[in-house]
């Protein structure tokens, strides 16, 4: 139990908690946005389901190789402003610019044209996203020493973040609205500028307005150039290597793997057991449902599950918090066997507070760890600090994790014999259906905790690890 305050050095100030909010705000907006814009190439666009199965596959890959390239050039970069935030400003406006440019697809285009002109606009989207996206999560482990404040700050930012799910879940309402919109494409073209804009705003303000370690105070930093970086690629493959060596690590990335990919193999089934189970197969009827539960489910994570975890992490320490939270997720997903009911469907909603306490402590409880990783491995390791290297790792297990998800998503309903054209399922195929979307995350969320029981890196650790680097190299 933790009894000591953080002290005043060590706390992060409210304004710049509330930039690194809004910089979480984008990361969890793009990917929202993209996941539900995805759905209107088929209807809106008329492109085949298997180039836009590709489109949502193939830039993972790409992202595979950028991300721990990003993370390393951004570790060992020295500038007035920092080692981050440059990248962050100018990441934050490419990645807005492509962004709107992605979308502005055009219907009368033939679908080989639209999906050429996707796939190049979605590689130079990633290229922005990743230099702003990944030093943006260096930098959060970095503004902080502080074991507490780690997760309060992480807790904060996770909260602001969530704010995104409770907005994307209404873009596919709004744009299939012909009081809205004259025509889907129209729809998902002005949407993307919205969102562009509003990406925009908020991305430069960590760039602006947070403050982290400056690599020019670190020594054995690799001095990187336009003409060097690649040369200096070699050591990128050391940092990987000692990374994956790291065992708490690699536990943090295990038990986000498997949370988290159980909870998106099964994303969809709610919405296909609100349509095809509760209402019969009637789209009319269900009308908002789906959006509503998703929604109250993000604002029940970000405004009273993140709060309770952040408090259980202080109280009980970090592991005990994740343990005892991943449990209850277990827990609210049992109850929808009971709770997802034709008779009542108020009853839907009374699982989702227990059900959030899974995604809702994992990126909370998971970065916070990762910072105290990185002050293991500066322990063991020496300089430089290679927060850079480590969000990039963590974000590419995350990363995979949602590409093999939508792969094994898509197996499940063809294993169970979900038909999506039909206008209703079988009896068999809808009982499979729901206890497919329990099984599976009870399952992962259960291998996760077992993956975390001995996860050894507690307060008592972390701060013995914090005395022992500022005795030897100073306070950063």
């Amino acid at each position: 139990m933790s009894n000591v305050k953080t002290i005043k050095t060590d706390r992060v100030p409210l304004g710049q908690k509330a930039a690194f909010g809004a910089g979480h705000l984008v990361l969890n907006l793009y990917p929202g946005a993209l996941g539900f814009f995805m759905f209107f190439l088929l209807t809106a666009f008329g492109m085949d389901p298997f180039l836009a199965g590709l489109l949502g596959g193939l830039p993972r890959f790409f992202d595979a190789i950028t991300d721990p390239i990003m993370g390393f050039i951004s570790d060992n970069t020295s500038s007035k402003w920092g080692r981050r935030r440059p990248y962050i400003f100018v990441g934050g406006i490419l990645s807005a610019i492509t962004f709107v440019l992605l979308w502005q697809l055009d219907e009368g285009n033939s679908s080989d044209y639209n999906f050429w002109y996707f796939l190049i606009m979605s590689m130079v989207f990633l290229i922005g996203n990743t230099m702003f996206a990944t030093p943006l999560v260096g930098l959060g482990y970095e503004m902080t020493s502080d074991y507490n404040e780690r997760t309060r700050l992480m807790a904060f930012s996770q909260t602001v973040g969530l704010l995104a799910w409770v907005i994307v879940p209404w873009f596919w309402v709004i744009i299939a609205d012909p009081d809205v919109f004259s025509n889907q494409a129209e729809g998902v073209r002005t949407m993307a500028i919205y969102v562009g804009a509003a990406c925009l705003l908020l991305g430069l303000l960590p760039a602006i307005f947070c403050r982290g370690m400056d690599a020019s105070h670190m020594g054995n930093r690799k001095k990187l150039t336009f003409t060097s970086i690649f040369s200096n690629l070699k050591d990128l493959f050391v940092s990987i290597k000692e990374a994956v060596k790291n065992r708490p690590f690699m536990k943090l990335c295990g038990a986000t793997f498997l949370v988290f990919n159980g909870y998106q193999i099964v994303a969809s089934f709610s919405f296909f057991i609100f349509v095809f189970y509760i209402f019969n197969g009637s789209y009319e009827a269900t009308a908002t449902w789906p959006a509503w539960f998703s929604s109250i489910g993000a604002l029940v994570s970000a405004f009273l599950v993140i709060p309770i975890v952040s408090a259980m992490a202080t109280k009980w320490g970090k592991k005990k918090a994740f343990i005892i939270s991943t449990a209850l997720s277990i827990v609210g997903y049992l109850m929808k066997w009971w709770a997802f009911t034709p008779d009542n469907i108020w009853l839907s909603f009374i699982p989702i507070p227990l059900m959030s306490f899974g995604l809702g402590s994992l990126f909370t409880l998971m970065m916070s760890m990762t910072a105290d990783v990185c002050d293991l491995d500066e322990l063991r390791n020496g300089m430089p600090r290679k927060e850079g290297t480590f969000g990039a790792l963590y974000w590419w297990v995350v990363k995979l994790g949602q590409g093999l998800a939508l792969v094994l998503g898509g197996l499940v309903l063809k294993v169970i014999g979900f038909d999506g054209n039909a206008a209703t399922q079988t009896v068999e195929t809808l009982t499979k259906l729901r206890i497919a979307d329990i099984i599976i995350p009870v399952v992962t969320a259960g291998l996760a905790i077992w993956v975390m029981w001995k996860y050894s890196l507690s307060e008592e650790r972390a701060k013995d690890i914090k005395a022992q680097l500022e005795e030897r190299r100073g306070v950063l």
